[in-house]
């Protein structure tokens, strides 16, 4: 399978994702690039900075 629609199933079935998540989960390296990808396809796909208790930004990513 895709990292597309691996992806794509993770954010139908468990709702969002962030690059720590793609990464350990997945092994998906470039997640903007594969977000980008599905938006192409026409999926809409919300983006939501973050931070964490120390501070950190991240972004999570939705299905709209």
């Amino acid at each position: 399978m895709s990292q597309n629609k691996i992806l794509l199933h993770h954010l139908k079935n468990v709702g969002s994702i962030t690059w720590v998540e793609a990464n350990d989960l997945y092994r998906v390296r470039s997640l903007p690039r594969r977000i980008a990808d599905l938006r192409q396809l026409g999926h809409d796909i919300i983006s939501e900075w973050r931070t964490d208790h120390l501070g950190q930004r991240y972004t999570r990513y939705s299905l709209a």
